[in-house]
């Protein structure tokens, strides 16, 4: 059971009021929310081509996320640790100018249209061949150098618990076929969980696959690794990938290998094995092939030592991409002046697989005009 939050969040609901700026309520007034979140929501307001960015701050009375409508990132997470203390477990920079910077790793962010690779950003729907940009080796990774990570999303809902987000993609962006009108849903649950609700449609076929690429250490952003961490992820089979990290076509088992976490692990108990796939990722980088039936269920847990912060992932999706922090190094401008190192924080992205489009035996991407895309992730803390 979560303790019952500190006094910070009892103060942050007092001056919930205060922060109703418009009938939006839009949570970007500085009064309280410092003595909770870990960044000024004055550095996070801007006029980027005409649209507005803030900062927009969600809770439950027991955990709080601050989210920009910037790439629709989640900049941080408090939840309450082992002793009632609040811990923000997720990673992020100062300032809105640092999420702008070339190269900065998709912190936080909703990426799309297309989250994962893509090889050679290559591929073909209904007889056309489409080219992506690629900005990763030969491959397409994320939605391109201009992906959804990169662009303003309008605010449509905001509560003291949820922001709706919206963003339409027109035809061609970043090479990809159909307007699609995305939506995105954050929710600070009573059960203590941010729950991500994605919806999508489009007006010509297209290929879509949104997720979340927070990097979390639930040991407190900043702290110098995730190696401690406990890992169980419900996964028999993992997709093993090539030199530039796009997937063979195999779903490999993950018995008798360092891919094996359906048991609790610690991340870095076999990180460092000399394992062919461990290598061409330098530690973990790959997509599990999740063991559930259709519907929200539960396919991962994580735990700090440290802390006592438990997160579980709830997902709908069928995959689930493990990262380590394997390309983590002298991470400037992070929050509260610090730097973060090398594996300091994992991601776990759930997912259709990566290289779908151009792999017919994994679960299909592509989106029909008349039909809705619609997918919800939860990050369950305990």
């Amino acid at each position: 059971m979560i303790r019952k939050a500190s006094k910070s969040i009892a103060l942050v609901l007092a001056l919930a009021g205060a922060w109703a700026c418009n009938p939006a309520q839009e949570h970007s007034s500085t009064a309280g929310v410092s003595t909770v979140l870990t960044v000024s929501p004055a550095d996070f307001q801007a006029e980027i081509n005409g649209d507005s960015v803030k900062l927009y701050t969600l809770t439950n009375g027991e955990m709080v996320a601050a989210i920009t409508n910037y790439g629709a990132r989640v900049v941080s997470l408090h939840v309450p640790d082992q002793n009632g203390n609040l811990v923000d477990v997720v990673l992020g920079y100062e300032n809105l100018p640092a999420y702008r910077q070339p190269g900065e790793g998709f912190y936080g962010a909703v990426v799309g249209r297309y989250g994962n690779r893509i090889a050679k950003g290559l591929f073909e729907l209904e007889g056309k061949q489409y080219q992506l940009e690629i900005n990763n080796g030969p491959n397409s990774l994320h939605g391109g150098t201009n992906g959804f990570f990169s662009k303003v999303w309008e605010v449509k809902h905001v509560t003291d618990s949820s922001l709706e987000l919206q963003y339409i993609s027109p035809d061609g962006d970043a090479g990809y076929p159909g307007t699609l009108d995305a939506t995105v849903i954050y929710t600070v649950t009573a059960a203590n969980g941010l729950e991500i609700a994605y919806h999508a449609t489009t007006d010509k076929a297209t290929v879509v696959n949104l997720t979340n690429h927070a990097y979390f250490n639930l040991s407190g952003e900043g702290d110098s690794t995730i190696l401690d961490h406990l890992l169980t992820i419900r996964a028999d089979g993992y997709t093993p990938v090539d030199e530039t990290l796009i997937p063979t076509g195999e779903i490999a088992p993950v018995e008798g290998t360092p891919f094996d976490f359906r048991q609790p692990t610690a991340i870095g108990a076999r990180i460092d094995t000399a394992d062919g796939q461990l290598l061409l990722g330098g530690g973990y980088d790959h997509n599990f092939v999740l063991k559930k039936e259709p519907g929200l269920q539960l396919v991962a847990t994580v735990e700090s030592p440290k802390t006592g912060i438990v997160m579980d992932i709830l997902t709908e999706e069928p995959g689930l991409q493990f990262y380590s922090g394997n390309f983590m190094d002298n991470v400037q401008h992070a929050k509260g002046g610090k730097t973060y190192g090398y594996r300091s924080a994992f991601c776990l992205e759930t997912q259709h697989f990566p290289d779908a489009p151009n792999r017919p035996d994994f679960p299909s991407t592509v989106l029909e005009p008349g039909s809705e895309y619609a997918t919800k992730t939860v990050y369950q803390f305990k």
